[in-house]
C-alpha cells in the first residue's frame, strides 16, 4: 500500500462548523498516510500573493554586489543572502541561491544564550532599490505565521489532541522564517543530464509551507515504495509539509516525508520557490503528546499493510545531544553554513568537524551498503531541512 498523488485540502472547510469534521478526517488521513499535501482557500489574498511572487524575483535581478551587502556571513543570525552552490545535500552541490529572512528580532543582549543569536534584525535589500520588498515580506510572514498556527491547532485536533496541545512550544513573539529561492535551469548551470536543486531531505521543526512561485516542475515526494512521486505547482494552492519536530512530538503519527527538488530542464528558465517555515521556541524543550491509542494504532496498522515499521525519529534534538532546541538549531546551522561558522563560531564549528571525523570513522569500520548512505548523510549534513 503506497500513495500515488498527493492530496489536497480546503483550508476553509475547517472554518465551518458544518464542514469542519469532515476536513478534519480528511488532514487525519493526510498526516498518517503521506505527511505532504497542498492547501487551498488560506486567506491570504491573491494580490499579496502576487507581490510576494514580483519581489522575490526581482530581488534576484539585483547586480550580484547588491545582493553580496546582504550576504548571509556579515550577521551571526544566519539571515541573509547565499550564493548559487553554497550549500550540499547528501554529499552533492545544491543548485541554487537565496535569501534567508525571519521574523524581526532586536539583537540579542550579551547575557542572553548564545542561539539568541538566531533572533536578530533582517539584512534587508538596499530600499532604494527595491522599496516594497521590505513591507511585502513583512506583511506575508505576519499572515502565514497566524495561518500556520491556525493549521497547528487543526493538526492537534485531527490526531486527538487538545486545539492548544503544541501551545507551550511557541513563544509570544515567535520567530518564523522563510527562504526566497532561485533555481538555475540546466542550460544556465551548464549541465548536462539532471542535477540536484535540493537533495532528498525531511523538513525539520513543525510545519512548513511553499509557495511555488513558477509553473516548473522540479519537487517531488518520495512514496514508502521509494517512488518518486511529481508535485507540481498548483495555482491558489500552498504545499504543506511536516516537520521531523511533529513526528517526535506525535509519537510517530504525523508522517514527516521526504523530498527533493531537480534543477528545471534546459532552456525552461529558472524555478522560483518561497518556502515559509514555522517557527518554534529556541528555549523550548521536547517532549511527546499523549496521542491517543486509536490513532496510534491506525498508524500502526497502516505501516502493517505497507510492510513498514513505524520510523525512528532522526530529530537533532530529540538526541539527547542538547537541553534546549535553540542548541540544537544552532549547531545544525553553523554545519550548513560553515562560512558563517568560521566567522561567528569558530570554537562550535571545530567540535562539530571532529564530531564529523569520529562519525566517519565510525561508518568506515561498518561498511554501510549504498543503500544505506543516504540516511548518514541525512544525519551527518543538516543543510537541507529547510528548504524546497
Amino acid at each position: 500500500m503506497s500513495f500515488n498523488t498527493i492530496p489536497t485540502l480546503d483550508l476553509s472547510l475547517a472554518r465551518s462548523p458544518e464542514t469542519k469534521e469532515s476536513f478534519l478526517d480528511d488532514l487525519r488521513h493526510a498526516l498518517l498516510e503521506v505527511g505532504f499535501f497542498y492547501i487551498k482557500n488560506t486567506g491570504i489574498s491573491s494580490a499579496l500573493i502576487q507581490d510576494v511572487v514580483e519581489q522575490g524575483k526581482a530581488f534576484f535581478d539585483l547586480p550580484l554586489e547588491k545582493k553580496l551587502e546582504v550576504e548571509m556571513k556579515n550577521a551571526p543570525s544566519f539571515l541573509g543572502y547565499n550564493k548559487l552552490g553554497m550549500e550540499i545535500t547528501r554529499f552533492k552541490i545544491d543548485w541554487r541561491e537565496q535569501i534567508d529572512i525571519s521574523t524581526e528580532h532586536p539583537v540579542p543582549r550579551p547575557d542572553e544564550p548564545l542561539y539568541h543569536n538566531l533572533l536578530a534584525p533582517n539584512q534587508w535589500p538596499d530600499p532604494h532599490a527595491l522599496p516594497k520588498f521590505r513591507p511585502t515580506y513583512e506583511r506575508y510572514i505576519q499572515e502565514m505565521g497566524d495561518v500556520s498556527m491556525e493549521f497547528t491547532s487543526l493538526i492537534a485536533e485531527a490526531v486527538g489532541l487538545p486545539r492548544n496541545a503544541f501551545d507551550r512550544f511557541f513563544d509570544d513573539a515567535q520567530q518564523h522564517k522563510l527562504k526566497i529561492v532561485k533555481y538555475p535551469d540546466l542550460k544556465e548551470l551548464g549541465i548536462e543530464g539532471e542535477a540536484q536543486g535540493v537533495g532528498p531531505h525531511k523538513d525539520s521543526m513543525l510545519t512548513s509551507y511553499l509557495l511555488q512561485a513558477s509553473h516548473h516542475k522540479g519537487l517531488q515526494v518520495q512514496a514508502p515504495d521509494g517512488k518518486w512521486i511529481d508535485c507540481p505547482p498548483l495555482d491558489g494552492t500552498l504545499v504543506v509539509a511536516i516537520g521531523q519536530g511533529m513526528q517526535a512530538l506525535t509519537q510517530g503519527v504525523c508522517q514527516s516525508t521526504t523530498h527533493r527538488v531537480l534543477s528545471p530542464a534546459r532552456g525552461s528558465g529558472p524555478r522560483f520557490s518561497i518556502p515559509f517555515f514555522q517557527g518554534v521556541s529556541y528555549d523550548a524543550t521536547f517532549e511527546s503528546m499523549d496521542v491517543p491509542e486509536s490513532v496510534k494504532e491506525l498508524r500502526s496498522r497502516m505501516l502493517k499493510q505497507r510492510g513498514e515499521r513505524i520510523d525512528d525519529i532522526e530529530f537533532t534534538f530529540m538526541s539527547g545531544r542538547y537541553h534546549h532546541l535553540g542548541e540544537a538549531t544552532l549547531m545544525n546551522r553553523i554545519k550548513s553554513h560553515p562560512d558563517v561558522g568560521e566567522k561567528f563560531y569558530p570554537d562550535l564549528l571545530k567540535k562539530i568537524r571532529q564530531q564529523q571525523e569520529q562519525d566517519e570513522k565510525q561508518a568506515s569500520k561498518t561498511e554501510p551498503s549504498e543503500q544505506e548512505l543516504p540516511d548518514a548523510a541525512t544525519n551527518a549534513h543538516s543543510s537541507a531541512i529547510e528548504a524546497h
